[in-house]
């Protein structure tokens, strides 16, 4: 049975998107830019001068007009010509469709400014709901081992590192005053569709599903942590090839159960990737989209995060480390509490006699 997703507020959003891009096709088409918007492969484009213009940012182009810095205030966006990466305040987000270029200047995706770029430049204030249980999802286990680098004795399997980081990370939110759940607390196999469902049945206010990347190429030079949240509505994925081969199967482009809470996703997803790279000193691989099998049927805000290649010789050793470890643990927490400060009130410890959780 389709998820019956579509509820009033839903459709109301949706009708909005869609008057939105409209009005910016009849702003184009009359003249208030050079450029004019476009349908390339079936999706609207608008000049992203005119997506500046509307929201008080100015527009610099670089690089013959392959290249435009959008800034207002201490805020700077980056978009690049035939390119799906952009830079939204410092942190790499990757957009569902590639910035296009016509008659030198540069258009984006309709569907992106407002599934991606607004929701981050304009994040809602509150959802009214305090963050008090999160779920921990350890990537793998048991019988499957997730990646695995080296040989025999000396292997290194994903599966032992997912679940040390997730005893880790447990530890430091439960300090913060949050009540923490693992879907696996040891070295068993979960199935995909009971990992998000573990924490639906728990309430949870928050699922993070935990892993490391590995690269059968350019394994010196691939590095750094990556954070998916789940695909818009008819946008591709960042990793369609990582959905059916490790994840399971790839429903489309069709609603899934996480649209629902696509933005706050969207948001746990952006404010995680930027402390890990910050803390970590780290190599930015950026906000990107998958239906990952974990995601796709979570009833609370969802990210997966790839925390590093165990395949790169540096990243690898510093990922078998205790210490590496705690600090990448601490990132996350910090990324949960400027979410949570984003989003909904600190909430109250249980315990008596304690105070609120910390937002700074």
């Amino acid at each position: 049975m389709v998820p019956n997703i579509f509820d009033k507020m839903r459709v109301i959003q949706y009708l909005v998107r869609w008057f939105f891009a409209a009005a910016i096709l009849v702003v184009g088409a009359s003249g208030a830019s050079s450029a004019r918007a476009a349908t390339f492969n079936g999706q609207y484009y608008v000049p992203l001068a005119d997506f500046a213009h509307a929201d008080g940012f100015s527009i610099t182009s670089l690089k013959r007009g392959d290249e435009a810095v959008l800034t207002r205030g201490s805020v700077r966006l980056v978009f690049d010509v035939n390119s799906a990466q952009a830079q939204i305040a410092g942190t790499n987000v990757r957009l569902s469709f590639p910035v296009a270029g016509e008659h030198g200047q540069l258009l984006v995706s309709q569907l992106d400014i407002e599934t991606a770029i607004r929701p981050l430049l304009f994040p809602a204030k509150a959802y009214g709901k305090r963050i008090t249980t999160i779920c921990l999802d350890p990537g793998h286990g048991g019988k499957d081992s997730g990646n695995r680098v080296g040989r025999g004795l000396f292997a290194h399997s994903e599966k032992t590192y997912t679940l040390a980081l997730a005893l880790e990370l447990k530890k430091q939110l439960e300090a913060a005053g949050f009540h923490v759940i693992l879907t696996r607390s040891r070295d068993v196999y979960v199935d995909l569709p009971e990992r998000p469902a573990i924490a639906n049945r728990a309430g949870a206010n928050l699922f993070i599903s935990l892993h490391f990347n590995a690269s059968p190429v350019d394994q010196g030079d691939i590095e750094g942590p990556e954070t998916y949240c789940i695909t818009p509505v008819g946008a591709p994925s960042s990793n369609a090839h990582g959905e059916s081969a490790e994840f399971g199967a790839s429903v489309g482009m069709t609603p899934t159960i996480a649209n629902r809470d696509e933005d706050k996703s969207l948001l746990l997803a952006y404010e995680m990737e930027k402390w890990l790279v910050q803390n970590l000193h780290a190599d930015d691989r950026g906000v990107r989209r998958a239906r990952f099998a974990v995601l796709r049927d979570a009833e609370m805000p969802a990210i997966l995060i790839e925390g590093g290649y165990m395949t790169n010789p540096l990243e690898g050793k510093k990922i078998y480390s205790a210490d590496y470890r705690h600090q990448m643990a601490a990132a996350i927490v910090k990324g949960v509490l400027a979410y949570q400060k984003m989003t909904a009130p600190a909430p109250l410890h249980s315990t008596p006699g304690t105070t609120r959780v910390r937002t700074q």
